[in-house]
């Protein structure tokens, strides 16, 4: 019969196992959706000189006058974002499906926008932007860390809408590619090939 201090050393081991394990998998998040639902990004505005939230002493500049009807239309930035690129999500590790997209803002930042987003939830789930290939199936979980590639972040739900800032120097022409990539595991849930517009 076991003695008493090695029952308890093993029941010690089992519990410290088992609440290591939790943390690491974290399975409950497997039944957790997070939903995020974020707008279209605007360009940060510039006060005009004198108007209402102008840096104070500065006078107002004359308003222009109206143009006539007929007259040719000015060549003025669009009023929205540009769509740059984009790709559909493929399934990697987990089930994921949406539209990833690279919007420019007529202030010139860029942003990668997640539309439609619909992935499993797990642990430390980070948007990667990478110069791997998009490969289907079990080959293509695990490419994404193998060359360059930039985190944008924690993905702040694996559902819904949302945005995610790019550096101002990234290169469109080398970073092809978007991954929802589990950081604790080494693995893909979902990418996109970005599709130059």
């Amino acid at each position: 019969m076991l003695g008493r201090p090695v029952v308890i050393g093993a029941l010690a081991v089992a519990v410290l196992g088992g609440a290591f394990g939790a943390y690491w998998f974290q399975p409950w998040k497997l039944w957790q959706d997070e939903t995020v639902r974020e707008a279209l990004p605007v360009a940060a505005s510039t006060p005009t000189p004198g108007a209402p939230g102008a840096p104070a002493g500065e006078p107002a500049k004359d308003t222009p006058p109206a143009k006539d009807a007929g007259a040719e239309p000015s060549s003025a930035p669009p009023a929205g974002p540009t769509a740059l690129a984009s790709g559909e999500l493929i399934s990697h590790e987990h089930t994921t499906t949406g539209t990833a997209r690279v919007l420019e803002l007529p202030d010139g930042s860029r942003t990668l926008r997640l539309e439609g987003l619909d992935t499993s939830n797990g642990p430390d789930l980070r948007v990667w932007i990478t110069d791997a290939p998009v490969i289907e199936g079990k080959a293509g979980w695990g490419v994404f860390d193998d060359g360059k590639y930039r985190s944008l972040g924690k993905l702040k739900g694996n559902k819904g809408d949302q945005n995610y800032a790019l550096p101002a120097d990234l290169d469109l022409n080398e970073y092809t590619s978007v991954s929802i990539w589990c950081d604790r595991f080494n693995v893909s849930f979902g990418a996109a090939e970005l599709a130059r517009a």
